[in-house]
Protein backbone atom coordinates (compact mmCIF):
# COMPACT_ATOMS: atom_id res chain seq x y z
CA UNK A 1 0.00 0.00 0.00
CA UNK A 2 1.61 3.49 -1.10
CA UNK A 3 -0.15 6.74 0.67
CA UNK A 4 1.20 10.17 -0.56
CA UNK A 5 1.26 13.97 1.09
CA UNK A 6 1.16 17.10 -1.09
CA UNK A 7 3.47 19.58 0.59
CA UNK A 8 2.97 23.33 -0.33
CA UNK A 9 6.02 25.88 -0.36
CA UNK A 10 7.27 25.86 2.71
CA UNK A 11 10.62 26.24 4.90
CA UNK A 12 12.86 24.65 6.77
CA UNK A 13 15.94 26.30 8.55
CA UNK A 14 15.66 29.82 6.65
CA UNK A 15 16.09 27.94 3.38
CA UNK A 16 12.29 27.79 1.07
CA UNK A 17 11.00 24.57 -0.60
CA UNK A 18 9.39 24.64 -3.64
CA UNK A 19 6.23 21.96 -3.60
CA UNK A 20 7.07 18.52 -3.26
CA UNK A 21 5.16 15.16 -3.06
CA UNK A 22 6.40 12.63 -0.69
CA UNK A 23 5.77 8.97 -1.71
CA UNK A 24 5.56 6.57 1.73
CA UNK A 25 5.34 3.08 0.40
CA UNK A 26 3.95 1.56 3.79
CA UNK A 27 5.51 -1.54 3.38
CA UNK A 28 9.09 0.21 3.31
CA UNK A 29 10.80 1.99 6.34
CA UNK A 30 11.89 4.81 4.00
CA UNK A 31 10.52 7.71 1.71
CA UNK A 32 10.96 8.73 -1.55
CA UNK A 33 10.71 12.20 -2.23
CA UNK A 34 10.17 13.35 -6.15
CA UNK A 35 8.66 16.51 -7.99
CA UNK A 36 5.44 16.30 -9.13
CA UNK A 37 4.53 18.75 -11.81
CA UNK A 38 1.38 16.97 -13.27
CA UNK A 39 -0.36 17.73 -10.01
CA UNK A 40 -3.06 20.95 -10.48
CA UNK A 41 -1.83 24.33 -8.76
CA UNK A 42 -4.93 24.41 -6.07
CA UNK A 43 -3.55 21.11 -5.01
CA UNK A 44 -0.09 21.99 -4.57
CA UNK A 45 -1.21 24.59 -1.90
CA UNK A 46 -2.90 21.59 0.22
CA UNK A 47 -0.45 22.27 3.26
CA UNK A 48 0.46 19.36 5.40
CA UNK A 49 2.25 20.52 8.68
CA UNK A 50 1.99 16.95 10.19
CA UNK A 51 5.33 15.55 9.49
CA UNK A 52 8.69 15.91 10.98
CA UNK A 53 11.60 15.11 9.90
CA UNK A 54 13.82 12.21 11.32
CA UNK A 55 16.98 14.27 11.53
CA UNK A 56 18.19 17.55 10.85
CA UNK A 57 17.64 19.93 7.57
CA UNK A 58 20.32 18.88 5.67
CA UNK A 59 18.30 15.73 5.28
CA UNK A 60 15.64 17.60 3.65
CA UNK A 61 16.39 18.56 0.42
CA UNK A 62 14.45 18.94 -2.74
CA UNK A 63 14.56 17.61 -5.77
CA UNK A 64 17.12 19.00 -8.60
CA UNK A 65 14.64 19.79 -11.02
CA UNK A 66 12.77 21.95 -8.75
CA UNK A 67 15.81 23.06 -6.30
CA UNK A 68 17.71 24.77 -9.04
CA UNK A 69 15.19 27.28 -9.64
CA UNK A 70 15.12 28.55 -5.87
CA UNK A 71 16.99 31.57 -4.48
CA UNK A 72 19.00 29.83 -1.16
CA UNK A 73 18.25 26.21 -1.70
CA UNK A 74 20.64 23.78 -0.69
CA UNK A 75 22.87 22.12 -3.52
CA UNK A 76 20.84 19.80 -5.51
CA UNK A 77 21.74 16.12 -4.88
CA UNK A 78 22.37 13.71 -7.39
CA UNK A 79 20.04 11.43 -8.72
CA UNK A 80 19.42 7.97 -7.45
CA UNK A 81 19.90 5.49 -9.67
CA UNK A 82 17.40 4.34 -12.12
CA UNK A 83 15.05 7.38 -11.40
CA UNK A 84 15.06 10.53 -13.15
CA UNK A 85 14.99 13.92 -10.47
CA UNK A 86 14.97 11.90 -7.13
CA UNK A 87 16.83 12.11 -4.40
CA UNK A 88 18.84 9.78 -2.10
CA UNK A 89 15.85 8.04 0.06
CA UNK A 90 15.62 9.39 3.71
CA UNK A 91 14.60 8.27 6.58
CA UNK A 92 10.38 7.88 7.63
CA UNK A 93 8.67 10.92 8.36
CA UNK A 94 6.93 10.76 12.01
CA UNK A 95 3.08 11.36 11.24
CA UNK A 96 1.52 13.79 13.77
CA UNK A 97 -2.15 14.34 14.42
CA UNK A 98 -3.37 17.02 11.67
CA UNK A 99 -1.41 16.17 9.00
CA UNK A 100 -3.07 15.52 5.64
CA UNK A 101 -2.53 12.36 3.84
CA UNK A 102 -4.02 12.39 0.40
CA UNK A 103 -4.66 9.33 -2.01
CA UNK A 104 -1.80 8.19 -4.13
CA UNK A 105 -0.37 11.12 -6.25
CA UNK A 106 -0.64 9.64 -9.67
CA UNK A 107 1.86 12.13 -11.56
CA UNK A 108 4.36 10.59 -9.29
CA UNK A 109 3.49 6.82 -9.41
CA UNK A 110 5.02 6.26 -12.93
CA UNK A 111 8.16 8.77 -11.90
CA UNK A 112 8.82 7.10 -9.20
CA UNK A 113 12.45 4.39 -8.77
CA UNK A 114 12.19 1.32 -7.30
CA UNK A 115 13.28 1.32 -3.81
CA UNK A 116 16.90 -0.02 -3.76
CA UNK A 117 17.50 -3.72 -2.00
CA UNK A 118 19.08 -3.00 1.46
CA UNK A 119 22.21 -3.92 2.36
CA UNK A 120 22.48 -7.26 3.92
CA UNK A 121 24.72 -5.46 6.71
CA UNK A 122 22.81 -2.35 7.24
CA UNK A 123 22.20 -2.17 10.94
CA UNK A 124 20.64 1.51 11.01
CA UNK A 125 20.43 3.14 14.67
CA UNK A 126 23.38 1.67 15.79
CA UNK A 127 26.62 3.37 16.81
CA UNK A 128 29.83 1.62 17.75
CA UNK A 129 32.92 3.61 19.60
CA UNK A 130 35.97 2.47 20.42
CA UNK A 131 37.80 3.00 23.69
CA UNK A 132 41.19 3.39 23.81
CA UNK A 133 42.55 -0.16 25.16
CA UNK A 134 41.94 -2.45 22.09
CA UNK A 135 41.40 -0.24 19.02
CA UNK A 136 42.23 -3.41 16.63
CA UNK A 137 39.59 -5.48 17.98
CA UNK A 138 36.73 -2.81 17.54
CA UNK A 139 38.20 -2.51 13.77
CA UNK A 140 37.62 -6.46 13.49
CA UNK A 141 34.10 -5.68 14.95
CA UNK A 142 33.11 -2.90 13.18
CA UNK A 143 34.04 -4.82 9.65
CA UNK A 144 32.00 -7.81 10.58
CA UNK A 145 29.01 -5.87 11.01
CA UNK A 146 29.84 -3.34 7.80
CA UNK A 147 29.75 -0.20 9.95
CA UNK A 148 32.22 2.34 10.91
CA UNK A 149 33.53 3.26 14.06
CA UNK A 150 31.69 6.88 15.44
CA UNK A 151 34.32 9.37 15.97
CA UNK A 152 35.24 10.01 19.52
CA UNK A 153 38.06 12.00 20.81
CA UNK A 154 39.77 10.86 23.41
CA UNK A 155 42.95 12.97 25.52
CA UNK A 156 44.67 13.81 29.06
CA UNK A 157 44.63 17.08 30.49
CA UNK A 158 48.09 17.88 32.51
CA UNK A 159 46.72 16.88 35.21
CA UNK A 160 45.75 13.88 33.59
CA UNK A 161 42.19 13.88 33.78
CA UNK A 162 40.50 12.07 31.25
CA UNK A 163 38.20 13.85 28.51
CA UNK A 164 35.93 12.11 26.01
CA UNK A 165 34.11 14.03 23.18
CA UNK A 166 31.85 11.97 21.38
CA UNK A 167 32.01 13.42 17.93
CA UNK A 168 28.77 12.39 16.29
CA UNK A 169 24.61 12.80 17.27
CA UNK A 170 24.19 9.74 19.32
CA UNK A 171 20.46 11.09 19.82
CA UNK A 172 17.90 7.69 19.66
CA UNK A 173 20.54 5.53 18.74
CA UNK A 174 21.41 2.13 20.05
CA UNK A 175 24.98 2.56 21.29
CA UNK A 176 27.99 0.26 21.63
CA UNK A 177 31.04 1.26 23.25
CA UNK A 178 34.24 -1.53 23.10
CA UNK A 179 36.42 -1.04 25.96
CA UNK A 180 38.73 -4.22 27.51
CA UNK A 181 39.92 -3.80 31.09
CA UNK A 182 44.04 -4.44 29.84
CA UNK A 183 46.64 -2.44 29.55
CA UNK A 184 46.03 1.10 32.08
CA UNK A 185 43.67 -0.49 33.73
CA UNK A 186 42.26 2.33 35.73
CA UNK A 187 42.59 4.50 33.18
CA UNK A 188 40.80 2.45 30.49
CA UNK A 189 37.79 2.20 33.22
CA UNK A 190 37.28 5.73 33.85
CA UNK A 191 37.68 6.20 29.94
CA UNK A 192 34.57 4.15 29.57
CA UNK A 193 32.55 5.40 32.30
CA UNK A 194 32.70 8.78 31.01
CA UNK A 195 32.23 7.79 27.38
CA UNK A 196 28.89 5.64 28.90
CA UNK A 197 27.85 8.69 30.26
CA UNK A 198 28.62 11.06 27.26
CA UNK A 199 25.99 9.26 25.28
CA UNK A 200 23.39 9.02 27.58
CA UNK A 201 23.45 12.24 28.59
CA UNK A 202 23.61 13.18 24.42
CA UNK A 203 20.07 11.22 24.36
CA UNK A 204 20.99 7.50 23.04
CA UNK A 205 18.53 4.94 23.38
CA UNK A 206 20.68 2.34 24.83
CA UNK A 207 24.05 2.32 25.94
CA UNK A 208 25.79 -0.78 25.82
CA UNK A 209 29.43 -1.58 27.50
CA UNK A 210 31.41 -4.42 25.20
CA UNK A 211 33.88 -5.34 27.64
CA UNK A 212 35.96 -8.52 26.62
CA UNK A 213 37.64 -8.55 29.35
CA UNK A 214 35.96 -7.55 32.32
CA UNK A 215 38.16 -5.45 34.98
CA UNK A 216 38.66 -6.53 38.67
CA UNK A 217 36.85 -10.01 37.98
CA UNK A 218 39.63 -11.41 40.18
CA UNK A 219 38.23 -9.43 43.03
CA UNK A 220 34.93 -11.10 43.34
CA UNK A 221 35.00 -11.90 46.96
CA UNK A 222 36.81 -11.65 50.56
CA UNK A 223 39.58 -14.30 49.83
CA UNK A 224 41.13 -16.64 52.65
CA UNK A 225 44.44 -17.19 53.41
CA UNK A 226 47.04 -19.18 55.36
CA UNK A 227 49.37 -16.42 56.54
CA UNK A 228 47.50 -13.36 58.21
CA UNK A 229 50.53 -11.29 59.61
CA UNK A 230 47.51 -8.98 61.35
CA UNK A 231 44.99 -11.63 63.01
CA UNK A 232 42.84 -9.01 64.25
CA UNK A 233 42.11 -8.30 60.47
CA UNK A 234 40.80 -12.27 60.20
CA UNK A 235 38.24 -14.66 61.02
CA UNK A 236 39.57 -18.20 62.04
CA UNK A 237 37.62 -21.07 60.45
CA UNK A 238 38.52 -24.70 61.57
CA UNK A 239 39.57 -27.06 58.18
CA UNK A 240 39.77 -30.64 57.91
CA UNK A 241 43.45 -30.69 58.69
CA UNK A 242 42.71 -28.97 61.88
CA UNK A 243 44.79 -25.71 59.92
CA UNK A 244 43.74 -23.21 60.86
CA UNK A 245 42.17 -20.64 57.96
CA UNK A 246 41.53 -17.26 58.13
CA UNK A 247 39.28 -14.72 55.71
CA UNK A 248 40.07 -10.86 55.27
CA UNK A 249 37.28 -9.09 57.12
CA UNK A 250 37.99 -6.15 55.14
CA UNK A 251 39.35 -6.89 51.85
CA UNK A 252 36.87 -5.19 49.27
CA UNK A 253 34.60 -6.65 46.03
CA UNK A 254 35.77 -4.68 43.50
CA UNK A 255 33.90 -6.63 41.56
CA UNK A 256 30.98 -5.38 42.82
CA UNK A 257 32.37 -1.69 42.77
CA UNK A 258 32.37 -2.28 39.34
CA UNK A 259 29.50 -3.34 38.43
CA UNK A 260 27.62 -0.36 40.18
CA UNK A 261 30.00 2.33 38.65
CA UNK A 262 28.84 1.38 35.63
CA UNK A 263 25.11 1.29 36.16
CA UNK A 264 25.43 4.67 37.66
CA UNK A 265 27.19 5.93 34.81
CA UNK A 266 24.30 5.08 32.57
CA UNK A 267 24.99 1.22 30.95
CA UNK A 268 22.02 -0.30 30.47
CA UNK A 269 23.29 -3.70 29.17
CA UNK A 270 26.76 -5.33 29.64
CA UNK A 271 28.49 -7.61 26.93
CA UNK A 272 31.61 -9.90 28.40
CA UNK A 273 33.83 -12.70 27.99
CA UNK A 274 34.46 -15.81 30.04
CA UNK A 275 34.01 -14.01 33.51
CA UNK A 276 36.61 -15.19 36.17
CA UNK A 277 33.66 -16.05 38.03
CA UNK A 278 30.27 -16.39 36.96
CA UNK A 279 28.75 -14.52 39.89
CA UNK A 280 29.91 -11.52 38.85
CA UNK A 281 26.25 -11.47 36.68
CA UNK A 282 24.63 -11.36 39.60
CA UNK A 283 26.76 -7.86 41.03
CA UNK A 284 24.33 -6.23 38.12
CA UNK A 285 20.91 -5.07 38.19
CA UNK A 286 20.82 -4.42 34.30
CA UNK A 287 21.31 -7.52 31.69
CA UNK A 288 24.81 -8.86 31.74
CA UNK A 289 25.56 -11.27 28.69
CA UNK A 290 28.59 -13.74 29.58
CA UNK A 291 30.20 -15.00 26.34
CA UNK A 292 32.04 -17.90 26.09
CA UNK A 293 35.70 -18.97 23.92
CA UNK A 294 34.79 -22.19 24.44
CA UNK A 295 33.33 -22.90 20.88
CA UNK A 296 36.22 -21.27 19.05
CA UNK A 297 38.34 -22.82 21.13
CA UNK A 298 37.22 -26.37 20.33
CA UNK A 299 37.48 -25.19 16.51
CA UNK A 300 41.31 -24.17 17.10
CA UNK A 301 41.95 -27.69 18.52
CA UNK A 302 40.36 -29.40 15.67
CA UNK A 303 42.02 -27.01 13.33
CA UNK A 304 45.73 -26.95 14.47
CA UNK A 305 46.18 -30.26 16.62
CA UNK A 306 46.68 -33.21 14.42
CA UNK A 307 46.64 -35.56 16.99
CA UNK A 308 43.63 -33.99 19.14
CA UNK A 309 41.85 -37.21 19.56
CA UNK A 310 44.55 -38.85 21.55
CA UNK A 311 44.76 -35.58 23.48
CA UNK A 312 43.46 -35.15 27.48
CA UNK A 313 41.96 -31.27 28.09
CA UNK A 314 43.78 -30.61 31.84
CA UNK A 315 42.84 -28.35 34.24
CA UNK A 316 45.84 -26.43 35.91
CA UNK A 317 43.36 -25.71 39.63
CA UNK A 318 40.53 -26.89 40.60
CA UNK A 319 38.07 -24.42 40.07
CA UNK A 320 38.29 -25.35 36.55
CA UNK A 321 36.96 -28.44 37.00
CA UNK A 322 33.86 -27.97 35.44
CA UNK A 323 35.29 -25.64 32.22
CA UNK A 324 38.02 -28.29 31.01
CA UNK A 325 35.04 -31.75 31.36
CA UNK A 326 32.87 -29.43 29.13
CA UNK A 327 35.47 -29.37 26.71
CA UNK A 328 36.83 -32.74 27.09
CA UNK A 329 32.82 -33.94 26.44
CA UNK A 330 32.64 -31.84 23.57
CA UNK A 331 35.66 -33.47 22.13
CA UNK A 332 35.08 -37.18 23.42
CA UNK A 333 38.40 -37.36 25.59
CA UNK A 334 39.51 -37.77 29.07
CA UNK A 335 40.28 -34.87 31.45
CA UNK A 336 42.58 -34.23 34.23
CA UNK A 337 43.10 -31.46 36.44
CA UNK A 338 45.84 -30.48 38.63
CA UNK A 339 45.52 -29.56 42.62
CA UNK A 340 47.53 -26.26 43.59
CA UNK A 341 48.19 -24.66 46.94
CA UNK A 342 49.62 -21.28 47.20
CA UNK A 343 51.58 -19.71 49.95
CA UNK A 344 50.93 -16.13 48.60
CA UNK A 345 49.22 -14.44 45.72
CA UNK A 346 51.51 -14.97 42.44
CA UNK A 347 53.46 -17.97 44.21
CA UNK A 348 52.46 -21.67 43.65
CA UNK A 349 53.73 -24.13 46.57
CA UNK A 350 52.93 -27.73 45.22
CA UNK A 351 51.27 -28.99 42.40
CA UNK A 352 49.12 -32.80 42.67
CA UNK A 353 48.25 -34.04 39.11
CA UNK A 354 44.98 -36.01 39.02
CA UNK A 355 44.81 -38.29 35.68
CA UNK A 356 47.05 -40.24 33.37
CA UNK A 357 48.53 -38.17 30.57
CA UNK A 358 51.49 -40.77 29.50
CA UNK A 359 51.87 -41.34 25.78
CA UNK A 360 49.35 -38.02 25.17
CA UNK A 361 48.73 -34.47 24.42
CA UNK A 362 47.96 -32.26 26.94
CA UNK A 363 46.41 -29.26 26.26
CA UNK A 364 45.90 -26.65 29.34
CA UNK A 365 42.72 -24.58 29.49
CA UNK A 366 41.97 -21.86 31.52
CA UNK A 367 40.25 -18.63 31.88
CA UNK A 368 43.30 -16.54 32.30
CA UNK A 369 46.87 -15.65 33.00
CA UNK A 370 49.11 -13.29 34.30
CA UNK A 371 52.54 -13.94 35.59
CA UNK A 372 52.25 -17.34 34.29
CA UNK A 373 53.48 -19.19 37.37
CA UNK A 374 50.70 -21.49 37.22
CA UNK A 375 50.61 -23.22 33.54
CA UNK A 376 54.45 -22.74 33.44
CA UNK A 377 54.64 -25.12 36.56
CA UNK A 378 51.92 -27.18 35.21
CA UNK A 379 53.46 -27.90 32.01
CA UNK A 380 56.36 -28.85 33.63
CA UNK A 381 54.62 -31.10 35.77
CA UNK A 382 52.82 -32.69 32.56
CA UNK A 383 56.00 -33.20 30.28
CA UNK A 384 57.27 -35.23 33.89
CA UNK A 385 54.07 -37.47 34.26
CA UNK A 386 55.16 -38.38 30.27
CA UNK A 387 52.82 -36.12 28.27
CA UNK A 388 54.28 -35.85 24.77
CA UNK A 389 53.45 -32.24 23.61
CA UNK A 390 51.86 -29.42 26.27
CA UNK A 391 50.11 -26.91 25.08
CA UNK A 392 48.11 -23.93 27.20
CA UNK A 393 44.77 -22.43 25.35
CA UNK A 394 44.06 -18.99 27.68
CA UNK A 395 40.50 -16.35 27.20
CA UNK A 396 42.60 -14.20 29.23
CA UNK A 397 46.39 -13.74 28.45
CA UNK A 398 47.48 -10.60 31.21
CA UNK A 399 51.17 -11.93 30.58
CA UNK A 400 52.28 -9.13 33.20
CA UNK A 401 55.69 -9.35 35.36
CA UNK A 402 57.59 -12.36 34.21
CA UNK A 403 55.34 -14.18 32.09
CA UNK A 404 57.32 -13.73 28.76
CA UNK A 405 60.32 -15.50 30.22
CA UNK A 406 58.44 -17.70 31.81
CA UNK A 407 56.74 -19.37 29.04
CA UNK A 408 59.86 -19.38 26.52
CA UNK A 409 61.57 -21.14 29.11
CA UNK A 410 58.44 -23.28 29.77
CA UNK A 411 57.79 -26.66 27.75
CA UNK A 412 55.34 -25.42 25.46
CA UNK A 413 54.21 -26.27 21.81
CA UNK A 414 52.15 -23.16 21.77
CA UNK A 415 50.36 -20.86 24.56
CA UNK A 416 47.28 -19.70 22.91
CA UNK A 417 45.20 -17.11 23.87
CA UNK A 418 41.99 -14.78 22.14
CA UNK A 419 42.51 -11.75 21.25
CA UNK A 420 40.41 -10.20 24.66
CA UNK A 421 43.72 -8.02 25.30
CA UNK A 422 46.02 -6.74 22.52
CA UNK A 423 49.19 -9.52 22.71
CA UNK A 424 50.81 -8.06 19.13
CA UNK A 425 53.96 -6.41 21.06
CA UNK A 426 53.74 -9.93 23.30
CA UNK A 427 53.98 -11.82 19.85
CA UNK A 428 57.49 -10.30 19.04
CA UNK A 429 59.12 -11.31 22.19
CA UNK A 430 57.60 -14.67 22.65
CA UNK A 431 56.87 -17.11 19.13
CA UNK A 432 55.32 -19.37 20.93
CA UNK A 433 52.14 -17.32 21.72
CA UNK A 434 49.33 -17.26 19.22
CA UNK A 435 46.27 -16.04 19.07
CA UNK A 436 42.54 -16.45 18.51
CA UNK A 437 40.06 -13.96 16.80
CA UNK A 438 36.57 -14.01 18.74
CA UNK A 439 35.69 -11.03 17.21
CA UNK A 440 32.98 -13.08 15.24
CA UNK A 441 31.92 -14.02 18.38
CA UNK A 442 30.96 -9.92 20.38
CA UNK A 443 29.98 -9.12 16.26
CA UNK A 444 27.31 -11.57 16.46
CA UNK A 445 26.33 -11.00 20.10
CA UNK A 446 25.81 -6.68 19.15
CA UNK A 447 24.36 -7.49 16.20
CA UNK A 448 21.72 -10.21 17.98
CA UNK A 449 21.50 -7.83 21.01
CA UNK A 450 20.48 -4.62 17.98
CA UNK A 451 17.66 -7.59 16.67
CA UNK A 452 16.21 -8.50 19.74
CA UNK A 453 17.53 -11.97 19.08
CA UNK A 454 18.62 -14.31 21.46
CA UNK A 455 22.46 -14.58 21.83
CA UNK A 456 22.88 -18.56 23.75
CA UNK A 457 23.38 -19.87 19.91
CA UNK A 458 26.47 -18.53 20.56
CA UNK A 459 27.46 -20.45 23.61
CA UNK A 460 27.96 -23.72 21.59
CA UNK A 461 28.76 -21.88 17.92
CA UNK A 462 31.00 -19.89 16.21
CA UNK A 463 29.36 -17.55 13.78
CA UNK A 464 30.98 -17.51 10.51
Amino acid sequence: MSVGAIVAPWRNGGIQFPPLCFIHDTSMSDITVSDCPLLPPATRQQHVTGYRWQGSASTAVPPPSASASVPGSPRPAPPAPGGTGAVPRRRLFDPAPGGIVLSFCPGCRSARSPPPSPSPHAMPNIVLFSGSSHHDLSQRVADRLGLELGKVVTKKFSNQETSVEIGESVRGEDVYIIQSGCGEINDNLMELLIMINACKIASSSRVTAVIPCFPYARQDKKDKTDNAEDKNTCRYYRRQDSQPLMEKSRAPISAKLVANMLSVAGADHIITMDLHASQIQGFFDIPVDNLYAEPAVLQWIKENILEWKNCIIVSPDAGGAKRVTSIADRLNVEFALIHKERKKANEVDRMVLVGDVKDRVAILVDDMADTCGTICHAADKLVSAGATKVYAILTHGIFSGPAISRINNAAFEAVVVTNTIPQEEKMKHCPKIQFIDISMILAEAIRRTHNGESVSYLFSHVPL
